[in-house]
């Protein structure tokens, strides 16, 4: 049997990239890939002369200026050269644009704290000087709560929105992860390789360079003790719940790995059912009512322990079967994951 020949679409600035080469390094009996920088002047002829039979995605959540590169080239090698690609156009264009998910959300009926984006700073400040409050701030680009400000107070607000639209930007977190454990281990293993370093330099630089000036997205004030993350490749389905740390739970890297209702993983078969998306991160807030909202979404995501998602503290997925959700233990998350969907190409 022929293998399959894939193109992995990387970008300079972000390397996890390689985790999709270490998945088809360990697949060499049926794949064959080449890295393709698709941030490069020749990315279409390179594409074009490699005769691949798909792609495999990992759009940068760094800058707009590069995830909007990265969705533009994307969507031309999909929709006029014909290569399936994975995670789907969809769902990269949903992915770190928090602007589009709101609207994407709300066209699709689907449950989530009510969102507002401004372009006009006179609408902005008419709406958060009477706003309840609290209420969430937030840039378009920022993974790990980046870019997330909880604003107590009208004034507090209001100041966001003048700073925005004046050109200072909206508050947005850089540099290394604070709140993940290990901050001086990961720090000298970063100095002791160089390139490491260096690279890990420039990504801060370009997230440093970010500067959201001329629009506001708001969202409401959702009061949770957690979140779950909810994640869905192909059929298998995984939740554990990220504990919140000081006002946020994104970024925090605590978890609670109760054994997730079903209701929950209906719904989220729910939503990704909508659109077809088969490679999706979901990050679900239980309301005090006991409605489940959708906060955000992203096609690729990570994880710092080695399983999403335990059972009676056993490791392993959920799939559902003639209507009944069927627990199958095992390790299926090898890799972030990617190990358990990237052959979804095969049926694209």
């Amino acid at each position: 049997m022929r293998k399959l020949k894939l193109a992995i679409l990387k970008v300079d600035i972000d390397k996890d990239y390689q985790v999709w080469e270490t998945v088809c390094r360990e697949m060499d009996d049926l794949v064959e890939f080449e890295s393709v920088a698709i941030d490069r002047s020749d990315w279409l002829n390179h594409i074009r002369k490699g005769n691949f039979d798909g792609l495999l995605a990992m759009p940068p959540g760094i800058t707009n200026v590069y995830k909007n590169m990265y969705d533009e080239r994307v969507n031309i090698l999909q929709s006029i050269l014909g290569l399936p690609v994975y995670p789907s156009m969809e769902e990269i264009m949903v992915y770190e644009n928090k602007k589009y998910l709101s609207y994407w959300l709300a066209a699709n009926n689907i449950p989530h704290p009510k969102t507002w984006v401004f372009y006009q700073q006179e609408e902005a400040l008419e709406f958060v000087a009477q706003a309840q409050i609290p209420i969430v701030g937030k840039t378009n680009v920022g993974a790990s709560g980046r870019g997330v400000s909880i604003l107590k107070s009208n004034a507090e607000a209001l100041d966001y929105v003048r700073d925005t639209f004046s050109g200072k930007g909206a508050v947005r977190s850089t540099g290394p992860n604070l709140q993940k454990k290990g901050l001086l281990l990961r720090a000298v293993k970063k100095l002791a390789n160089p390139r490491e370093f260096m690279d890990r330099l420039k990504h801060y630089k370009a997230e440093g360079s970010e500067i959201q000036k001329d629009y506001v997205i708001f969202q409401e004030f959702i009061p949770h003790d957690f979140e779950w993350r909810c994640v869905r490749i192909g059929p298998s389905f995984f939740a554990h719940k990220k504990m919140v740390k000081g006002e946020k739970a994104s970024g925090s890297l605590i978890k609670g790995y109760e054994n997730p209702p079903f209701a929950l993983l209906d719904f989220v078969r729910e939503v990704t059912d909508k659109r077809h998306f088969r490679s999706q991160s979901v990050d679900v807030f239980e309301s005090t009512d006991g409605r489940y909202l959708v906060n955000e979404m992203q096609c690729t995501f990570g994880q710092s322990d080695p399983y999403q998602m335990l059972v009676d503290g056993v490791p392993g997925r959920y799939r559902y079967i003639d209507r009944e959700w069927v627990f199958e233990a095992g390790d299926f998350n090898k890799h972030r994951s990617f190990c358990c969907g990237w052959n979804i190409l095969l049926t694209a």
